[in-house]
Order: structure tokens, then C-alpha cells, then sequence
């Protein structure tokens, strides 16, 4: 079992639901594998990615398989999923 999973969005940020694919596939394996962290790095940028990504992860769908939320410290350009 990994420690944590990580999905950078840097590749597929112009395509809405290949984001919000990445995002729940990531979310929905770490669940189903024990896995108790995942990192979703959507840059720094703008912020408009970061604020999809965080919206997303709202949904009372997503929001029952997670602890915590976080941006990563000292690092605006990841976020820190804490799953149960």
C-alpha cells in the first residue's frame, strides 16, 4: 500500500471533465486502496484550478470518503487531501 497518491493537473488543465475525472479517480482509488493521503497539485497560477479543485472535492459525494482538506504548507500549488 503507498503512503499517498499524487495527480498533477499541470497536462490536462484545459479539458473541465478530464480535471474532474482526474480528481475523482484519484479520490475513489485512495478510498478503495487505504490510502491515507493524496496530493493534487494544480499549480500555482491564477488560482482558478486550485478553487475547481477545491469546490469538487465539496461534493457530499467526495466530501463522505475524506477527513481534511488542506493546502499544503508553504506550498499554494498543492493540495493535501487527508482521507479516513
Amino acid at each position: 500500500m503507498p503512503a499517498k497518491l499524487t495527480v498533477d493537473l499541470h497536462p490536462i488543465f484545459r479539458s473541465d471533465r478530464d480535471i474532474d475525472n482526474a480528481v475523482r479517480n484519484v479520490i475513489f482509488r485512495a478510498a478503495g486502496e487505504n490510502v491515507p493521503l493524496v496530493e493534487i497539485i494544480p499549480g500555482k497560477g491564477s488560482g482558478k484550478l486550485k478553487n475547481r479543485v477545491l469546490a469538487m472535492l465539496k461534493q457530499p459525494h467526495i466530501k463522505k470518503l475524506y477527513r481534511r482538506v488542506e493546502v499544503a504548507p508553504g506550498n499554494d500549488g498543492m493540495v493535501l487531501v487527508h482521507l479516513r
